[in-house]
Order: C-alpha cells, then structure tokens, then sequence
C-alpha cells in the first residue's frame, strides 16, 4: 500500500496543501499516522477519499453534504434509497440555483440593452440607476 507526505497527496488530487489540512479539521479526512520524523504520513485510503471529495464537490455537494455521504457509506444500514434522496435533494437545489441565474441574466440583458448610449456619463448611466438609484457616490469617496 502507498504512502503519501502531504504534498505528495495534495498534488496527487490536485489541491492545496492547505486543503488538505482544512478537511482534517473538519474531520473529513482522519488524523493522519506519523513517521518518527513527526511528518503526516498517509495512507491509499485517505488518497481515495480526497478524490472522494473532490469529485462530490465538482458534482456541487458541500462539505456538510460530503459528511452525509461519507456517513451513508460507512453505515451498513445505509440504502442506496438514502444516496439517491441525498443527490434528488442536490439536484432540487442546483434546479433552484439555474432558475435564479436565469431570472438575472434576463434582467442583465434588460440592462445593457436600456444602455444605448455608451458616451454618457456614468452619473445618468442606466445599468447604475437600477442598481442604486438613491445613492449618489462622489469622486472622494463619500456617499451622500
């Protein structure tokens, strides 16, 4: 079985060193074994389950979704049912989120199409008089 120092095993998975130490804390990742050196020592395992990680949160799973997951998998009273409802729930969310950026995108477009004339001063800018129509900035840096 491989063994891995923590740089070894972050560039492996492709993140940081910093990552890697993130995730013990929040107890994602276990304690790694020691060499006498003191060195953080680890294992084909912890490998595994960073890729584990990394793939979940590409998939949009969030580090507290992660923890679910892992406790799904450890659990062998665990169904494939609860995975399943697991992700349904992610993909509620991710549906949710694709909604949401649509409604601005739309509203983006409303903007820069309101926006015809590209040479007026910022101050009667439309795109700025949507965002903020009460709030006046001055060049010092004061509102008013």
């Amino acid at each position: 079985m491989s063994e891995y120092f923590v740089g070894q095993l972050a560039n492996q998975v492709g993140i940081n060193v910093e990552t890697v130490r993130y995730y013990e804390r929040l107890k994602l990742l276990p304690k790694p074994k020691r060499k006498e050196s003191r060195y953080r020592i680890y294992s084909e395992t912890d490998l595994r389950r960073l890729l584990f990680i990394k793939c979940a949160k590409e998939l949009g799973f969030t580090l507290k979704e992660i923890k679910e997951l892992f406790a799904l998998r450890i659990d062998s009273e665990a169904k494939c049912g609860d995975v399943k409802h697991l992700t349904e729930h992610k993909l509620n969310d991710v549906d949710n989120r694709i909604r949401d950026l649509k409604k601005i995108r739309s509203v983006l477009v409303k903007l820069i199409d309101q926006c015809v004339n590209e040479e007026v001063s910022s101050d009667e800018c439309p795109i700025l008089e949507v965002i903020d129509p009460k709030i006046s900035f001055t060049k010092g840096g004061d509102t008013r």
